[in-house]
This record gives C-alpha cells, structure tokens and sequence, in this order.
C-alpha cells in the first residue's frame, strides 16, 4: 500500500510512516482483512465510508500537518484519518453525529492507545468552545463550506473540504489570511454527504 500511495504522488515521508504504523485492518469489519492494505475506500457501519488510503493521505498532505498543530476533524468514522494525524504529532478534535460510529470510534482508539479527542456533535457548527484551530479537516462532502469553520480557522491556518452537491466534489484547500480566505481547488473526489444534526 505504501509503495502505491508513494507512486500516486504522496511526498511526505511523515504521512507514509504514519500510515505504516497505523493499522488500517482494525478499522475495518474481519470480512475485509484482505482488503484493508488496497487503495480502496469500503463500508462501515451506519451506512458510512472508510475513505481510499490514498484520499487519506493526499487530505493529510494538502493539510501541511505540524506537529503540536491543533486540528478539527469534521467526521470522525472509524477514526481512520484522525489516527493518523495524532501519529503526526497533533493535537486532534474530532466531530461525529452518528453516536455509535463515535462510540465505536472511541472505544478502538482507547484500544489502540491513539489519543484523539472524540465529541458526539454537529459538525456544520465545528467545535466553538475549542476554537481557534490551526487545521481543519472535512471527511464528508459538503454541499457548501460552513461558514462556522471558517470562524474558527486561525490566521494563516488551513481547511481542507470536499464541496459540492452531486456525485463527486472538489478538493478546496482554503487558507486565512485575517479576513480573507484564499482557495485552491485540488480535483475531484467522491465522499458520502456532510449532513447536519445529529443522528
């Protein structure tokens, strides 16, 4: 898996040796062991996705993770991506509105001895009492970017989030500068929608 994502494009050593490390087989149900080291995104519960290792990787690489950088992950899951960011060295908060993907969730990364900051929450509205983050991850398609995140993006830091309201999005790394917020888009991708609420 490592040599693919190295061939796809994927540069930092950082993100490949987290990757090595973290074992993405415990994230996944026992029927897709065999599967779990392919560059292929699958099913968990709740109707839910573990993204592609690659999408995993490039998300993370368009992030310029620091270590010490205090991160807002929108879309906790299997808690895949925030494992990999806390192996980086930040300091992770993750949002998720479905409450057994969030227990689940906590319980393996309790397991694996990963510490991440799990909240049962809605992460169109992030993490106010949290804020200001130095990065902010988005694993879901958005139909917009909620303006809620970009208030609680610190200057100079960093969003990354899928946008758009058909089958596949497109990758916006968007940066803060004071008030402004400049945005560069990184092609296109497929994720299950960014829904509000909770469930």
């Amino acid at each position: 898996m490592i040599e693919e994502l190295r061939a796809k494009g994927i540069r930092d050593e950082r993100i490949l040796d987290a990757m090595w490390e973290i074992p993405r087989h415990y994230f996944l149900d026992v029927a897709f062991d065999e599967w779990a080291y392919k560059d292929k995104a699958f099913g968990i519960d709740c109707d839910q996705t573990i993204s592609q290792p690659y999408t995993v990787a490039r998300q993370t690489e368009l992030l310029e993770i620091q270590s010490g950088d205090k991160v807002l992950e929108i879309g906790t899951g299997s808690g895949y991506q925030a494992s990999i960011l806390a192996n980086m060295g930040a300091k992770v908060y993750s949002i998720e509105r479905i409450e057994a993907l969030h227990k689940q969730a906590g319980l393996l990364l309790k397991k694996l001895g990963i510490h991440v900051r799990l909240y049962l929450g809605d992460g169109y509205q992030g993490l106010e009492k949290h804020a200001p983050f130095q990065k902010i991850i988005v694993t879901a398609g958005a139909p917009e970017i909620p303006k809620a995140l970009l208030h609680q993006l610190a200057d100079d830091g960093i969003i990354v989030i899928p946008v758009g309201k058909g089958k596949t999005q497109k990758m916006y790394r968007i940066t803060r500068k004071g008030n402004q917020f400049l945005r560069e888009d990184h092609g296109d991708y497929r994720f299950v929608p960014l829904l509000p609420g909770l469930s």
